[in-house]
């Protein structure tokens, strides 16, 4: 009986971390970029974009292709950046467990 209580407990610890690591996480911004850095991307922990930065040097109304390609690029990266913060924030809470990576 006691091993339960104490194993509850360890969950209900880990589920008040993970609270606040998700809530860190729409705190945290990453910025993808392409182009050479004329289009920039912010998103948050939350994989929420929240602002998109395109240098009038990006701006060819002969090739909009290219400049929609950019935008996409660094969307992208951001969403991506952002995936692996939450992926590394997540891993520092499961570490030692021995869960298997991707279970939280």
């Amino acid at each position: 009986m006691a091993g339960n209580m104490k194993m509850l407990r360890q969950l209900q610890e880990m589920q008040e971390k993970m609270a606040r690591i998700q809530e860190d996480l729409g705190n945290r911004e990453v910025e993808g970029t392409s182009g050479g850095g004329v289009v920039k991307v912010r998103v948050n922990g939350h994989q929420k974009v929240l602002a998109i930065e395109i240098s009038p040097d990006a701006v060819d109304p002969t090739d909009v292709e290219l400049l929609q390609d950019t935008i996409l690029a660094a969307v992208n990266e951001a969403l991506d950046r952002s995936r692996e913060l939450a992926a590394s924030e997540l891993g520092q809470l499961t570490a030692g467990m021995g869960l298997p990576p991707g279970l939280i």
